[in-house]
């Protein structure tokens, strides 16, 4: 097993020409709750360009998942709100849109695989009919080309005996198979925009390995551009172009891989890499950040992370930092920097 700076050097970035298919920009979601208004997401942007895959990272609570389910109108309503920002893909704003205009970008577009195939798939139906749902509502299939194209899904995502697992039901498939199938559902629509929420929690090293490669396989052949969430920053570091680390709903720090992994300048990514261990040492006490993330409802006035860093100064609690360049692909939020 590599340390994540070793898995992810040799790989190729996407030429930065790529076009932008999803543009997030000052996005902000509250959540409105007995205990008052808390700032899940606070002024997030970034872009994802066709081909790449977009890390997000950090602790649980730093606002990764409400992040993505905001991009395509699944927050939870009405306790989330999108209170300011926009969501464009190819130009077009997500963020006004109705749910019914919303569902033509859902799945045919923009699609997500959650982390517990076993809450994403209904124990129910068959896996044939959860695949015929999606191909019926996104390409208007029918009949022998519903099956067929349900079958070609199956056997792009490996799956073996395809035709005969059809009519087989969840519980009948491995951890493993069960996260193919749930991929295969999200990719029926040839979406252009793959969102990958922990997909390999519940998987083995080698099963994750295998799901991990065919992931990238069919990036390759389709372009598809991922945003990927993992708290796994060997995964992260093996399968990402750029990473963003979130803390308490910003990014505090974004680049290419290489740059995240080799020379982070914020000190919660500098505490993120310390935690993970190496395996070519021997063992040795763990390394833990001291502390707990703020409450969203409790936000303090400067850096949100000036109560865990080692490294922290008089104004960190008076102010956020602004954002500075550190190269054309490396930016930071961070006094030490600024």
């Amino acid at each position: 097993m590599s340390t994540p700076a070793d898995t992810r050097l040799n790989r190729p970035r996407p030429p930065e020409q790529d076009e932008v298919i999803l543009s997030v920009r000052d996005l902000s979601v509250s959540f409105q709750t007995d205990r008052g208004i808390g700032r899940a997401v606070d002024g997030l942007s970034f872009d994802l360009r066709r081909g790449e895959t977009l890390g997000l990272v950090g602790e649980s609570g730093c606002g990764k998942s409400i992040t993505v389910l905001s991009i395509i109108g699944l927050h939870p309503r009405p306790t989330a709100r999108i209170t300011r920002g926009q969501v464009l893909f190819r130009n077009s704003d997500l963020v006004p849109m109705h749910a019914h205009a919303l569902r033509r970008f859902r799945g045919k577009h923009i699609a997500m695989v959650l982390q517990d195939p076993m809450t994403a798939l209904n124990p129910v139906y068959t896996i044939g009919n959860q695949l015929f749902e999606t191909l019926r509502l996104h390409l208007r299939l029918k009949r022998r080309a519903l099956q067929r194209r349900a079958i070609e899904l199956l056997g792009m995502l490996r799956i073996p005996a395809a035709k005969e697992r059809l009519d087989s039901y969840p519980h009948q498939f491995s951890g493993g198979m069960r996260q193919r199938i749930v991929g295969a559902i999200a990719m029926a629509g040839s979406p252009e925009v793959l969102i990958a929420d922990e997909p390999t929690t519940s998987l083995d090293a080698t099963i994750e390995a295998a799901y991990l490669a065919l992931l990238k396989d069919i990036q390759r052949k389709t372009r598809l551009a991922i945003i990927y969430i993992s708290h796994d920053l060997g995964v992260v570091a093996r399968i990402c172009d750029r990473v963003s680390v979130m803390y308490a709903g910003r990014i505090v720090e974004s680049g290419t891989s290489a740059e995240l992994f080799t020379q982070p300048a914020h000190p919660y990514t500098e505490a993120l890499l310390k935690a993970v261990p190496d395996v070519r040492e021997r063992p040795q006490r763990l390394v833990s950040i001291e502390g707990q993330p703020p409450s969203i409802y409790e936000l303090p006035t400067g850096c949100a992370f000036a109560a865990r860093c080692p490294s922290v100064m008089q104004k960190c609690r008076e102010g956020f930092p602004p954002t500075a360049a550190l190269t054309p692909t490396h930016s930071v939020a961070c006094w030490r920097h600024s």
